[in-house]
């Protein structure tokens, strides 16, 4: 995670605010002008946002079909691509050729859970390639073998090509948002599409670091310390992340995911009344008729938009099903009900991770809400009643906030002179997930030990002894990488077998040396105190 010292960003925000057209500090070292402009993009689970900076405003910008957020979504015809909402809508006849939901496979292996659930899921055939999952399109004459690099990139070109239509002109300076969970492979791999569309990556932004800088939050006030929660409800999964600010300085102090609540649920409760209202009215169950279903979710979709901002919307859908239409009215507060128990799930994990963190929501001083289902009343009413004395932000809206702040990031990064890197903007990586040590009790059962937890300064080093029975030849030491809220071991980084040791009357003393760098890399020394023997190896990726 970033921490963003940023005496730049104070001097940017109060030019911003004072509305001066030209900025308060001397033009040779931040020579920010009319004719400078920068992008930032947020690629979601589900949509896709892009904003420009320029003229010292970050503005999110629409795409072609005039919508200001374009579903992430890939269709394959014969020779052409087809992304966004044409794309999601020929869904219905084109399933088996149109790719949702890339980014949850993006840079993980095919044996990776999130990867085979992604599978399980998948409409569009994915395959196993050389360990790499790949997408299996029929062309029509011949199949095509896609990776999910490939659709990203058509996804980003999109963007490319949506802020290029605002600005007039070929613009490729870019920050991209990742989610704050998203190991070294998932970055590696957003930031190749992104580069194969054709931008400039000045940075990856972790989002909830984008969130804050949207709103200028310690930007302002530099000085003193306060804490600020970033709830992020998008259409595959809910974030909440506790956050120190503290003299212009971000800190993530926890961060929980759950990929099992997003705005695709509220969909399919939305989904599930109405066919049960069409099976009330009709006599005909549509529930196990996949093409019926997925009208039956385009039109829910959409009523739950309008019903973030009106009291009822109409559902219709043509020929749903034996050439029957359907037309249904649903009720804002008929909504509220079905997804009651999704609310009441949305809220929980608020709770819990204020309480690993040990703060009470009178700690907080203000909530960030990003991702668009963050956009429903029921929700933001909910969450304002934990916390009724603290500001609730969504003057932008909450499915804009990030790549507002991803843009301002990049503006910030365009108008700097190389010169001043180093003095006004330093960027401090943190490990992503615990990092833990197995080893084995006096009974013989495994414990883990925390070593990095998640959000340790980079670089870091960890010094550990392990005592073995004098009996022993051989030790053999493993790493692994976890989620952090439980410190479940989830995944082998590394394994290390220090062998042909001396027996001896007293125990092995193995003194094991554990390096992080900047980028996650890790490099680990064992050495037997009694011999001197060691053994040393460096994983390339390990966060």
């Amino acid at each position: 995670m970033h921490f963003l010292l940023a005496k730049i960003y104070k001097l940017f925000f109060n030019w911003v605010s004072s509305g001066s057209p030209s900025p308060q500090f001397p033009v040779s070292r931040r020579a920010f002008t009319a004719s400078m402009a920068a992008i930032g993009v947020h690629f979601g689970y589900t949509c896709a946002c892009v904003a420009i900076f320029k003229d010292g405003r970050a503005d999110v910008v629409a795409n072609d079909a005039g919508d200001r957020v374009t579903p992430a979504v890939v269709a394959y015809r014969d020779t052409e691509q087809i992304v966004g909402i044409a794309a999601k809508q020929g869904r219905i006849r084109n399933a088996a050729n149109t790719v949702v939901k890339v980014k949850q496979i993006l840079g993980r292996s095919f044996d990776d859970p999130e990867a085979q659930k992604h599978v399980a899921e998948s409409k569009c055939p994915v395959i196993n390639k050389g360990d790499k999952p790949r997408y299996e399109i029929d062309t029509g004459e011949d199949t095509k073998i896609v990776s999910p690099e490939e659709v990203a990139k058509l996804v980003f070109h999109k963007m490319k090509e949506t802020a290029q239509s605002a600005l007039g002109s070929d613009v490729t300076e870019a920050v991209i948002t990742v989610p704050f969970e998203f190991g070294e492979m998932q970055k590696n791999a957003l930031r190749q599409a992104a580069e194969g569309a054709g931008f400039n990556v000045l940075r990856l932004i972790h989002e909830p670091s984008a969130a804050l800088l949207a709103y200028g939050i310690g930007q302002d006030t530099p000085t003193g310390k306060s804490h600020v929660l970033v709830y992020k409800l998008g259409g595959t999964s809910l974030t909440v992340t506790v956050m120190e600010v503290n003299s212009g300085l971000y800190r993530v102090l926890a961060t929980h995911t759950d990929h099992s609540t997003g705005g695709e649920s509220f969909t399919q409760a939305l989904a599930q009344h109405l066919a049960s209202e069409f099976k009330r009215s009709f006599k005909h169950d549509v529930t196990g008729n996949p093409r019926a279903m997925m009208k039956l979710m385009n039109s829910a979709d959409m009523a739950k938009h309008t019903l973030s901002t009106l009291g009822s919307s109409n559902c219709f859908v043509d020929s749903l099903y034996e050439g029957m239409d359907f037309d249904c009215n649903v009720s804002r507060a008929r909504f509220e009900l079905l997804c009651s128990s999704l609310f009441n799930k949305s809220i929980q994990p608020i709770k819990a991770l204020l309480e690993q963190v040990g703060l009470s929501t009178c700690d907080i001083s203000k909530v960030v809400l990003c991702g668009g289902s963050a956009r429903i009343p029921k929700l933001q009413q909910m969450i304002q009643e934990l916390f009724p004395d603290v500001e609730l932000l969504s003057s932008i809206p909450p499915d804009e906030v990030i790549p507002v702040g991803a843009a301002i990031e990049a503006g910030i990064l365009v108008g700097r002179d190389s010169s001043s890197l180093d003095e006004d903007s330093i960027t401090v990586d943190c490990c992503a997930r615990d990092i833990l040590m197995k080893e084995a009790d006096d009974s013989g059962a495994d414990v883990y030990t925390v070593l990095f937890p998640s959000g340790t300064p980079l670089p870091a080093r960890r010094q550990h002894t392990l005592r073995g029975p004098g009996s022993l030849s051989s030790v053999c030491l493993e790493l692994y990488q976890s989620e952090g809220r439980n410190s479940t071991p989830q995944e082998k980084v590394a394994q290390i077998v220090l062998s042909d040791l001396e027996p001896k009357e007293e125990n092995h003393d193995i003194v094991t040396v554990i390096t992080m760098k900047r980028d996650g890399s890790l490099h680990v020394t064992c050495t037997e105190q009694g011999s001197g023997r060691s053994e040393a190896v460096t994983v390339a990726v390990a966060s």
